[in-house]
């Protein structure tokens, strides 16, 4: 988990949060009116690296990793490399939690 949340503070969490933006056409009175609203793709962060490992990309990313394990959704808009993160992260973390509880199982057991 914690080399996931690193994976996401670097490259997975976007610049921003994509802001919807609604436009649409006034019309005169009685007609319908249409409204489109579109949410913009998420932007890579860059720059140093220093400079993406603050305090609220950090308890972003440790929402975005203990939803995405424990809820199984973490519907957040990621980049491109936090969307594989997280789907990688949903195949091994179980996995290796289930190993390390069969490890505990058989210290424990005698």
């Amino acid at each position: 988990m914690t080399v996931t949340l690193l994976a996401l503070l670097l490259w997975g969490l976007p610049v921003d949060d994509p802001k919807p933006t609604t436009t649409g056409r006034q019309v005169a009175v009685g007609q319908e009116v249409t409204w489109t609203t579109d949410t913009p793709d998420p932007v890579n962060p860059t720059g140093a690296w220093p400079e993406r490992v603050t305090t609220e990309r950090f308890e972003k990313g440790l929402r975005v990793v203990i939803n995405s394990v424990v809820f199984r959704s973490s519907g957040q808009d990621l980049t491109t490399a936090g969307t594989y993160t997280e789907m990688a992260s949903r195949l091994a973390e179980p996995v290796l939690l289930g190993l390390a509880v069969l490890a505990i199982r058989s210290r424990v057991k005698r």
